[in-house]
C-alpha cells in the first residue's frame, strides 16, 4: 500500500474498469510501467482510495490502486 494521497482518477478511466469487471473484458493497463493484460473483477473503495480487483494473465488474483494504473 502506498503513503502518497490517493488521487482520483477521471470518470471516463472508472466507467471503462467498471464496464470491463460487467462484461468479462480483458483490458491492457500500465503497471508500474510495463503493459499487463487484466481481467478486471470488482473496482471498490477502501481506506480512503479507489482499488482494482483482477485477474492477471496467469490466473493470480491482484488488488491495485486505481491512480497507479495507466490507460
Amino acid at each position: 500500500m502506498s503513503d502518497t494521497p490517493y488521487q482520483p482518477i477521471p470518470c471516463i478511466q472508472h466507467e471503462r474498469l467498471e464496464y470491463a469487471a460487467l462484461t468479462r473484458q480483458w483490458l491492457d493497463v500500465k503497471v508500474d510501467g510495463t503493459v499487463q493484460r487484466l481481467l478486471p473483477l470488482d473496482v471498490y473503495t477502501r481506506d480512503g482510495a479507489e482499488w482494482l480487483q483482477a485477474w492477471n494473465e496467469v490466473g493470480e488474483t491482484v488488488t491495485l490502486r486505481l491512480d497507479a494504473l495507466g490507460f
